[in-house]
C-alpha cells in the first residue's frame, strides 16, 4: 500500500499522484506542466499500460491535459471523474489533442525552411483524445463508489471549477486498512457562480494543494463588478479594448457573470451595448455545460438568477467567436470593445493574436483575472515586461497592464487553513504539494509550527508506505536536464502496444492453462512473422 509522488510537487502544475494497492495502479490525476518546469518529475512506477484506473479531481489541463498520452501509451482502464468533469474532459481533451497537432504543424512548416530539424510529431492525436474519452466512469458527488477489491472512492464538491472535487479514497489491504484524501484544488469562498468548497472530517492521511499557501487575497468581499467595470469605463472612454486572458473553462464564466451584472446595473456609461466577445470555441462549448448543469453546482446567488428566469452569464452584446474568420475579424472591428480569450497564461490559442493588435497600443487594457505560472508569458507581461515577442515579431508594451486581485479560483492562505483544519481529528501526516517551492516549504513550516500538524513536501519521486506510515524513498530536487530524444510517430504506437501487450500477460496469471497456451502461441506466431 504504496503513494507515489510524480507531479506537481513543488511546482504549480503537472498533478499526478500513485497509489499501488493490492496489485492495482491507480493515477490520481495526470496533468500537463504549464510554463517553466523547475525539477525533474519522476517516471510512473509501472508501465502505462499496467494502470489499472485514474481518479481525476477536475478538468483543468494541469490535472487532466496528459490522460490522452496515457491512452496513447496503453492504458485501458477507467478514469473515475464527477459529471461534470466528465463533460467539461470531453471538450478540453479533444482541444487539447487540437492544439497538440496545430503546434506539431506549425513546427513542421517552419522546420522545411531550415536544416537539420526533424519532424515534431504531436504528444498525442485527436483519436487518443477519443479514446480517453470513452474510458471516463460519470460519478455524482458524494457517492462512494466500490472502484475494485480494497478500493472505495467519494467525490466532494470543493468549489474550484464546475465538477471540481476532493476525492475521499479508502484503501485495503490484507489486515490493513487506510483512508486519504486529495484536496484537488480548493475553490475561493464566496465566488458567485460555484457553491462553497465543502470540507471532509476524517483521514489518515492527506494530500493537499498550496497554490496560495504564502498570501492572502486581500478584502474579504471585494466587489468585483464595480473593479471590473471601472477598467472597461476608462478603456473605452480612451477608445482602446480591454483584452483578458482567461481559461476558457471557469475564469471565461465567472468574468461574464460580472459582466452581465455591470450591464444590468448601468456601470459602465455612455457607451450604449458595448461589445463583449469570447473568442474561443472551448469557452463557448463550456459555458453551454456550465448551464446544463446548474442545479448540481451553481452556488446560491447564480441559482436565485436562474430561478427568476435570468441567464447568469448572458447578456445583450455578447458575441461568440467560433472560426478563425470570426476571430480575425474582431481585430478590424473599429469599436472600442471586451476580448475574453484563452489561453489564461497567454501560452497558445488566439490570446496572442489579440495580445499582438493591442500590447503596443497605449489606449488599450489587458487585464489578468487569473494565476500565472513562471516562465509564461503572461508572467512575464504581468511582472513588468517592456516587450515580448510574439509570432516571431517583437512587440512593444505600451498597453495599459491591469490585474483584478483577488479573484482566484484557488483559496488564499486562510481558505487553505480552514479546509485542512475542520478535520475532526488531525491526520497523521499531510503532503503539502501543488504549489511553487518557497510556496511548499512554508505553508509546511506554518502547519507544524502554529497549528502543530505534521506536514511534508515531498519532492518528484517520493515513496510513502500507507500502511507502515513511513517514508520508503525520499527523494532529492532534481534541476531538469536537456530532455533526452524520446520515440515518436508509428514507432512510438508500436512501443506502446508492447506495453500494452505485456500489461495483458500479466494480468492473465490464473487463467486456464488451455487459454494461456493459445495466448502464447498467438504471440509466438507474430515474433516468428517479424523475426524472419
Amino acid at each position: 500500500m504504496k503513494l507515489t509522488f510524480i507531479g506537481a510537487d513543488h511546482e504549480v502544475t503537472g498533478s499526478c499522484h500513485c497509489l499501488e494497492v493490492g496489485g492495482k495502479h491507480i493515477l490520481v490525476d495526470y496533468g500537463m506542466e504549464q510554463g517553466v518546469n523547475t525539477f525533474e518529475n519522476a517516471k510512473l512506477p509501472v508501465d502505462e499500460a499496467c494502470i489499472d484506473y485514474v481518479f481525476l479531481t477536475h478538468a483543468h489541463v494541469d490535472h487532466s491535459g496528459l490522460l490522452p498520452l496515457l491512452y496513447a501509451k496503453g492504458f485501458r482502464g477507467q478514469v473515475f471523474a464527477t459529471d461534470a468533469s466528465a463533460d467539461l474532459c470531453e471538450i478540453m481533451l479533444r482541444d487539447c489533442a487540437h492544439i497538440q497537432a496545430m503546434e506539431a504543424e506549425w513546427k513542421n512548416r517552419k522546420a522545411k525552411r531550415s536544416t537539420g530539424m526533424e519532424k515534431v510529431e504531436p504528444v498525442y492525436t485527436m483519436e487518443d483524445a477519443e479514446g480517453l474519452i470513452r474510458r471516463i466512469v460519470p460519478c455524482h458527488y458524494d457517492t462512494v463508489i466500490d472502484v475494485c477489491e480494497g478500493v472505495k472512492i467519494r467525490f466532494t464538491d470543493i468549489g474550484h471549477l464546475l465538477g471540481s472535487a476532493s476525492i475521499e479514497v479508502w484503501l485495503t489491504e490484507g489486515e490493513s486498512s487506510k483512508k486519504i484524501v486529495f484536496s484537488g484544488d480548493i475553490g475561493n469562498k464566496d465566488k458567485p457562480l460555484l457553491k462553497h468548497p465543502r470540507y471532509t472530517e476524517e483521514a489518515d492521511y492527506v494530500v493537499m494543494e498550496s497554490t496560495y499557501g504564502d498570501r492572502l487575497h486581500g478584502v474579504d468581499h471585494p466587489d468585483y463588478a464595480q473593479e471590473l467595470a471601472k477598467i472597461i469605463q476608462e478603456t473605452l472612454d480612451k477608445g482602446g479594448n480591454v483584452v483578458i486572458p482567461s481559461f476558457a473553462v471557469g475564469r471565461t464564466q465567472e468574468i461574464l457573470y460580472y459582466i452581465r451584472k455591470i450591464k444590468a446595473d448601468g456601470l459602465v456609461k455612455g457607451h450604449g451595448v458595448f461589445p463583449v466577445y469570447v473568442d474561443s470555441p472551448m469557452a463557448v462549448r463550456a459555458t453551454s455545460i456550465f448551464q446544463e448543469n446548474k442545479a448540481e453546482c451553481f452556488g446560491e446567488e447564480a441559482l436565485e438568477l436562474v430561478h427568476q428566469g435570468i441567464n447568469p452569464i448572458s447578456f445583450p452584446g455578447l458575441k461568440l467567436s467560433i472560426t478563425s474568420d470570426e476571430s480575425k475579424a474582431i481585430n478590424f472591428e473599429d469599436t472600442p470593445k471586451v476580448i475574453i480569450s484563452a489561453s489564461g497564461m497567454c501560452e497558445a490559442g488566439r490570446i496572442r493574436h489579440h495580445l499582438k493588435h493591442n500590447l503596443w497600443r497605449p489606449e488599450s487594457t489587458v487585464l489578468f483575472v487569473g494565476y500565472q505560472s513562471i516562465g509564461t508569458l503572461g508572467r512575464a507581461i504581468v511582472e513588468g515586461a517592456k516587450e515580448v515577442k510574439l509570432f516571431g515579431e517583437p512587440i512593444e508594451i505600451r498597453a495599459r497592464i491591469a490585474k483584478l486581485a483577488g479573484l482566484s479560483g484557488h483559496a488564499d492562505k486562510n481558505g487553505l487553513l480552514d479546509w485542512v483544519l475542520a478535520f475532526k481529528e488531525k491526520p497523521r501526516k499531510v503532503f503539502v504539494v501543488h504549489g511553487e517551492d518557497s510556496v511548499c516549504n512554508s505553508f509546511v513550516e506554518c502547519l507544524m509550527v502554529e497549528h502543530g500538524i505534521k506536514a511534508y513536501a515531498p519532492y518528484s519521486g517520493t515513496v510513502f508506505n500507507l500502511a507502515t506510515g513511513k517514508l520508503e524513498y525520499e527523494a532529492e530536487p532534481i534541476a531538469v536536464k536537456k530532455r533526452e530524444k524520446t520515440a515518436s510517430g508509428v514507432y512510438a504506437r508500436l512501443l506502446a502496444a508492447g506495453q500494452r501487450l505485456l500489461a495483458i500477460i500479466k494480468r492473465s496469471e490464473g487463467s486456464s492453462n488451455k487459454d494461456l497456451a493459445k495466448f502464447a502461441d498467438q504471440v509466438t506466431t507474430i515474433c516468428d512473422k517479424w523475426e524472419t
